[in-house]
C-alpha cells in the first residue's frame, strides 16, 4: 500500500507539513531532518507510483524522488526544507533529542509555515502549531513519505561530503552505520571528530 494524503485530508487544515528524520542509528555524522508541505496535495506526476518510505526505495529512486519534489516546490506545488542536528549536538543531548532539534529546525526553515504537522514516529519536536505523531507514518502519508526522502538524500550527501574528508571509513557507502568496513578502519585508522562519542561502540574504543 502506498502513502496518501488521508491523514493530511482529517487534520482538517490546509497546510500540513510532514516531518521526518534519518541517521538515529549511525555511528557517525549528523542526524538530518526533512520537512515538506505540498500546497495543492497532488503529486508530480513521476511520483504517483514512485513516492514511499525513503528505506523502500534505492539510492537511485530516492535520487528521482528528490529531483521531482524540487521541480515541484520550482513550480509553487511544495515547499520543502531540511536541517541537521550536529555530532557535538547528539553527544550532548542524546540522539533522540537531537532527533526532535533537527526536526524542529526544519519545520522552522520551511518558507511557508505550517498550520498542522504530521510527524514521523512517537516523538514530539517543539512546533508552533498542533502535530500528530503517526508510527510508520512514512509509509502512511505522502508528506511524511517526501520528508523521509529529503532527510535521506541529504544526510547521505553530506556523509560522502565527509568521506572525501576522511578517507578509509566507507561513509559513502555506509553513511556511518557500523559495518563490518566501517569497524576495521576504525580499528587502523581511530575515531574521527565526526564520530558520536555518546555511541557505545565508539565510547568503548575511547576507553580501551
Amino acid at each position: 500500500m502506498m502513502p496518501d494524503f488521508s491523514f493530511e485530508e482529517k487534520t482538517g487544515e490546509t497546510l500540513v507539513a510532514g516531518v521526518d528524520e534519518a541517521g538515529c542509528g549511525p555511528w557517525a555524522g549528523p542526524v538530518v531532518a526533512g520537512a515538506v508541505l505540498f500546497l495543492d496535495r497532488s503529486l508530480p506526476k513521476t511520483l504517483n507510483t514512485l513516492l514511499d518510505d525513503s528505506k523502500k526505495l534505492t539510492p537511485l529512486k530516492r535520487e528521482t524522488v528528490y529531483q521531482a519534489l524540487a521541480d515541484g516546490e520550482e513550480e509553487g506545488r511544495l515547499v520543502f526544507a531540511s536541517a541537521m542536528a550536529s555530532v557535538d549536538e547528539i553527544d550532548h543531548l542524546n540522539i533522540r533529542q537531537a532527533a526532535l532539534t533537527a526536526m524542529q529546525r526544519a519545520v522552522e526553515a520551511l518558507t511557508i509555515k505550517p498550520s498542522y504537522a504530521l510527524v514521523d514516529g512517537t516523538g514530539k519536536p517543539k512546533l508552533e502549531c498542533p502535530l500528530l505523531s503517526l508510527i510508520k507514518g512514512d509509509s502512511l502519508s505522502c508528506s511524511i513519505a517526501a520528508a523521509s526522502v529529503i532527510a535521506k538524500v541529504e544526510r547521505d550527501r553530506e556523509m560522502k561530503r565527509l568521506a572525501a574528508l576522511f578517507p578509509g571509513y566507507g561513509w559513502e557507502r555506509n553513511a556511518g552505520y557500523g559495518t563490518k568496513a566501517h569497524q576495521e578502519a576504525l580499528d587502523s585508522l581511530g575515531v574521527t571528530p565526526h564520530h558520536r562519542r555518546s555511541f557505545a561502540p565508539i565510547r568503548k574504543r575511547l576507553a580501551a
